[in-house]
């Protein structure tokens, strides 16, 4: 059975967007992002599947599948995991001439429940927001790994729900540009 896996890229005052659901503060970052290039190839050996809302994938789908995205170290990787797209209004949703997306419109929870069931390694959510405000609401993640990256908005979207969520710490990585990852494994409250 598969992990979920929450992983975004946050500013350093801890948004995932801006106040619009924007994520240009990324562009802001100066330098190299080579080590994380490599730090990201290497941990997509462990990942087998992803999950997206619809408008994560359609930023994703006019890049990822694409001649543009050739030069780009984790393209082969990215490109050959177990993909899922969770929208109530695509029908379809190609990834290029790759194949096609699998559409999840049903009830979330229950779809990431089988999801995680029937994969057997990591299932990642990148980006979509709401998507892992639900799985968390929900209950499902089992791993939040935050790119800390050396911007302040002073205001903004974050992607936890509402209420205490308790993390454990489990690695920190400093990589190039200042940016830093924050790994923690989320603790489910003691049954009652």
């Amino acid at each position: 059975m598969g992990r979920l896996v929450v992983q975004e890229i946050v500013t350093a005052d801890g948004f995932a967007a801006d106040a619009d659901g924007n994520f240009t503060f990324t562009q802001k970052v100066e330098g190299s992002v080579a080590e994380w290039d490599r730090h990201q190839f290497a941990w997509l050996d462990d990942v087998d599947a992803m999950v997206m809302g619809a408008r994560t994938y359609e930023l994703f789908n006019a890049f990822w599948p694409t001649p543009a995205s050739a030069t780009e170290m984790i393209a082969d990787k990215l490109n050959a995991l177990d993909r899922y797209v969770f929208s109530t209004t695509l029908r379809k949703a190609p990834w290029g001439s790759i194949g096609e997306c699998r559409i999840e419109s049903g009830d979330a929870i229950e779809a990431i429940r089988r999801i995680k069931r029937q994969t057997p390694g990591d299932v990642v959510v990148w980006g979509s927001l709401t998507l892992a405000r639900s799985f968390l609401a929900g209950g499902e993640v089992d791993e939040v790994r935050l790119l800390v990256m050396p911007v302040a908005l002073g205001a903004g979207r974050g992607f936890f729900p509402e209420g205490a969520q308790v993390l454990a710490l489990r690695g920190t990585e400093t990589l190039d540009s200042g940016l830093v990852e924050l790994v923690y494994d989320v603790r489910r409250p003691a049954a009652g």
